[in-house]
C-alpha cells in the first residue's frame, strides 16, 4: 500500500509539474555503471602499470574521481542492496551474499522484500525509462526479479556469476533472462552487457531514463572472450594456473573498459552527454586476483581492500572535467544523489542513510561530518573522519578462505597517515576508541530493529 500510494502521489506531482514548467521533461538521464570485484587500482588512472582501461581512464579525465569511494559491503549482494534502496543493506535484511544453492535453505526465501522502496521504482514513478542489463544477486525466485522492483527492461542473471559462455550459474541453473523469463542468449556476457545497454540508450534517447549496467567482470569464472566454457555440457576445468588467470583477469577487465568505450560513444552519437550523468564503482573490493594498490585485506573484509573502490563520475558541461574529491561517500549516497539531480522528493517517512553528492559532484564541496559502518560475518568497522575503528567477533580468513589475515579484535587507525592500516591506535586513542564503539553499537541496534 505504501508503494501504491507513492506511485499516485509521484505520477500526480508528475503531470502537473510537466503541465506548469516544459523544461521539466529535460531532467537528466543516469548511467550506472558497476563493476564486479573490481579492486581499487584494477584501472591504469588509479595507478595500474599492469595493463591499461583507456576509456575508464577517458571517463575520469572527463569528469570526477573519486579517492575515497567506499562499497556498502564487503561482498555483492548486501552492496547490491544498499544502492538500490539508499538504505543500509542490514534495513532490508540482504547482509550475506544470496547463495544459488538451493540447499543452502534461503534461495527461495531471501531478497528484495517488497516493503522497500528502490531506486528504480522511485524513478519509475516519477517518469523514468528504467532498465538493468547485467547481475541483479537480490533474489532467485519471481517476487525478486527486477521487473517487481522498478525496472521497466532486464537483460542478464539474477545470481552471483555464471559462466562467461555458457550463463550457467555456480548452481549448475541456466541463469539469463529477459524480463521474468529464461532467454537463452549466446555470447560472452560483458558483450551482451554491453550490447543490451546500448539498445536501451537508443531505444530511449527521447525521455529520460535510468540504466543501471552491472558487469560480471571481472569476478570469476576467470574467463577472456576466447576461453573455453566451465559450466554445463562439454565444460573444461577452470583455469589453476595464476599465470593464465592473470590473463584471463586482463581480459576481463580490458573488454568491460571497451564496454564502456561502447556506451560512451553511443550516448555521444545520440547527442545525450549533456544531458546524462555516468556514474562508475565496483561493488566491493578486489579478490587476491586484484590490484588493492597496497591496501589491507580483500573482498570479504572490513579492511580497506575489502570496500574502498574505484568512483568516476562524468557528466558534460555539469560536472568540472579532470577533477578529483577526497571526500568520503558510499554506494548507498547514489539514491539521494539521484533524487537531486532529478528534483524528485522521496516520501517523507522513508528513512535513507545515505545522502546526495551533489554538492561534491559539481562543485567539489565537502560532505556534512557523519559516521559509516561496514559489517559482514561477524566483522565491522566504523569510520568517523579520518578515524577508523576495526571490530572482529571472528578471525578467520579474509578471503576465499585462504591464507588468514590476524585479525585483531578491536583496532583503531588514522587512515590520513596509515592507509594501509598498519598501525593499531587503540590504546594511544582510549576515548575515541570508546566512543566508537557505542556508536557501533547503537548502529547495530537500530538496523536490527529495522530489520525486513
Amino acid at each position: 500500500m505504501h508503494r501504491l500510494l507513492f506511485g499516485v502521489m509521484v505520477a500526480a506531482v508528475t503531470l502537473m509539474s510537466a503541465a506548469i514548467n516544459p523544461s521539466f521533461a529535460a531532467r537528466p538521464n543516469f548511467v550506472i555503471i558497476l563493476a564486479d570485484d573490481l579492486g581499487y587500482a584494477d584501472l591504469s588512472c588509479y595507478g595500474n602499470d599492469r595493463y591499461q582501461t583507456p576509456h575508464l581512464d577517458q571517463l575520469a579525465r572527463e569528469g570526477l574521481k573519486f579517492t575515497d569511494f567506499h562499497s556498502n559491503g564487503t561482498v555483492c549482494s548486501p552492496t547490491r542492496a544498499a544502492f538500490m534502496t539508499g538504505r543500509y543493506q542490514q534495513r532490508c535484511g540482504i547482509d550475506e551474499v544470496i547463495t544459488a544453492d538451493p540447499k543452502a535453505g534461503k534461495r527461495d526465501r531471501l531478497g528484495m522484500p517488497d516493503a522497500e522502496l528502490t531506486l528504480a521504482e522511485l524513478l519509475q514513478t516519477a517518469g523514468y525509462k528504467t532498465g538493468i542489463m547485467g547481475k541483479w544477486h537480490l533474489g532467485y525466485t519471481p517476487q525478486f526479479n527486477p521487473i517487481r522492483h522498478g525496472f521497466d527492461v532486464f537483460r542478464g542473471y539474477v545470481s552471483g556469476n555464471v559462466d562467461f559462455h555458457s550463463h550457467i550459474d555456480q548452481a549448475n541453473f541456466a541463469d539469463w533472462w529477459y524480463n521474468a523469463d529464461l532467454h537463452p542468449e549466446v555470447g560472452y556476457s560483458t558483450h551482451l552487457i554491453t550490447q543490451h545497454a546500448v539498445h536501451f540508450i537508443e531505444q530511449n534517447a527521447d525521455r529520460p531514463f535510468c540504466l543501471y549496467v552491472a558487469h560480471e567482470a571481472p569476478h570469476y569464472p576467470y574467463q577472456g572472450p576466447a576461453d573455453p566454457v566451465v559450466r554445463g555440457p562439454n565444460a573444461s576445468k577452470p583455469h589453476s594456473n595464476p599465470v593464465v588467470i592473470q590473463r584471463a583477469y586482463r581480459e576481463m577487465v580490458q573488454e568491460m573498459d571497451k564496454g564502456v568505450g561502447q556506451i560512451m560513444k553511443t550516448l555521444k552519437a545520440q547527442n545525450l552527454e549533456e544531458d546524462t550523468l555516468v556514474f562508475f564503482f565496483s561493488d566491493n573490493g578486489g579478490t587476491r586476483e586484484a590490484n588493492n594498490g597496497g591496501l589491507r585485506g580483500f573482498k570479504g573484509s572490513v579492511w580497506e581492500g575489502g570496500h574502498r573502490v574505484p568512483a568516476i563520475a562524468r557528466w558534460t558541461g555539469q560536472i568540472p572535467a579532470g577533477s578529483v574529491t577526497n571526500a568520503t561517500a558510499m554506494g548507498m549516497d547514489l539514491l539521494p544523489t539521484l533524487l537531486d539531480l532529478g528534483s524528485i522528493a522521496p516520501p517523507t517517512d522513508l528513512h535513507l542513510d545515505g545522502i546526495s553528492l551533489k554538492g561534491a559532484l559539481m562543485d567539489q564541496a565537502p560532505l556534512p561530518e557523519r559516521t559509516l559502518f561496514w559489517g559482514f560475518n561477524g566483522r565491522y568497522a566504523v569510520r568517523h573522519g579520518n578515524w577508523k575503528l576495526i571490530s572482529n567477533s571472528r578471525s578467520t580468513a579474509t578471503s576465499n578462505n585462504r591464507k588468514a589475515d590476524t585479525e585483531p579484535v578491536i583496532a583503531l587507525f588514522d587512515l590520513s597517515q596509515d592507509i594501509s592500516e598498519t598501525t593499531d591506535m587503540a590504546t594511544q586513542k582510549a576515548e575515541l576508541t570508546t566512543q566508537l564503539q557505542q556508536q557501533l553499537q547503537q548502529w547495530q541496534k537500530s538496523v536490527a530493529q529495522d530489520r525486513r
